[in-house]
């Protein structure tokens, strides 16, 4: 499988810690918080790339600067309309929570039954597509000019 070099996990999460200035802490916390997924080695060390960086930075800017909630944050990643982007059928989508739900992000759920089955969230082109604040807005943007 050919990696995008933005998506190559380097970084360990006391790097990224303190490039970012978020404490270890916070990072773990948005990791059960469903905002981010990190790639975790065989020995269950936290690694990040270029692409966790820049959302990390989409969610920090959205909290300090915009004053956004965690969950606010997450119902805004549930409007990413996944169902679009993987193409599920109509089938698929009676058996998606994230279809169902606006209270997390598709990947935030196990998936059962549908497309989304067999798949590795952290290499899905829905969690790797929408890494910044740009790219979440240019999406809804052009569903809502579709009509």
């Amino acid at each position: 499988m050919n990696v995008s070099p933005s998506r190559v996990p380097i970084y360990t999460i006391g790097s990224v810690s303190r490039l970012l200035n978020l404490s270890v802490h916070t990072l773990r916390m948005y990791e059960r918080e469903n905002l981010i997924i990190p790639f975790k080695s065989e020995s269950s060390h936290r690694l990040y790339s270029e692409s966790d960086i820049e959302r990390l930075k989409c969610i920090q800017d959205a909290i300090k600067n915009l004053k956004l909630s965690i969950p606010a944050i997450k119902l805004i990643y549930s409007m990413i309309p996944c169902w679009n982007i993987v193409k599920c059928s109509e089938k698929d989508r009676e058996n998606c929570e994230a279809y169902k739900s606006h209270s997390s992000p598709c990947w935030s759920f196990k998936h059962r039954n549908n497309i989304c089955e067999n798949l590795n969230c952290r290499d899905c082109t829905v969690y790797n597509e929408f890494t910044t604040c740009e790219k979440i807005k240019s999406e809804i943007i052009k569903i809502t000019t579709l009509k």
